[in-house]
């Protein structure tokens, strides 16, 4: 028996199956000669990661409007032109009383303080100046300050 021989018989005999699903284990061999030329790895830059793409939905893009909206109205506020009190009074507005006669109306007291005006403007001047709720709360008798406008 050649030495062969006698190791392909002591090879069966000592792979057997420990279990019906373990299967006997195998040897891969390497040919040198047979191998091609071994060569070094080129290094290749690994690909920059694509940006993420970001959908917004009709809720997201409301949100996102609203919040521009309150900063612009923030920085409005803050950036804004401002007016300052104080304690000096301004330059008094030229008047002068009239009383209020039976039948007289507040178009036609404007009308006769500014003829030359817009009529409209001039009763809004008197009811701000009088503080009076609106153009019907005059009341016969009193007396009323009317602004003095160049003629």
């Amino acid at each position: 028996m050649t030495s062969r021989a006698a190791f392909a018989r002591t090879t069966k005999t000592t792979h057997r199956l420990t279990s019906p699903t373990e299967a006997p284990m195998s040897t891969i061999t390497f040919n040198q000669f047979n191998a091609r030329e071994m060569r070094p790895l080129r290094i290749v830059p690994a690909p920059k990661p694509a940006a993420a793409h970001v959908r917004l939905t009709r809720r997201g893009k409301a949100v996102i409007l609203a919040a521009a909206v309150i900063a612009i109205a923030v920085l409005a506020v803050m950036f804004g032109p401002s007016s300052t009190a104080t304690g000096e009074a301004g330059a008094p507005e030229a008047t002068t009383s009239v009383r209020v006669m039976a039948g007289h109306t507040l178009w036609e007291i404007a009308a006769e303080a500014n003829p030359n005006g817009d009529i409209r403007q001039t009763v809004d001047d008197i009811i701000e100046l009088n503080s009076l709720p609106n153009a019907s709360a005059l009341q016969m008798g009193s007396e009323i300050a009317v602004p003095v406008y160049d003629k």
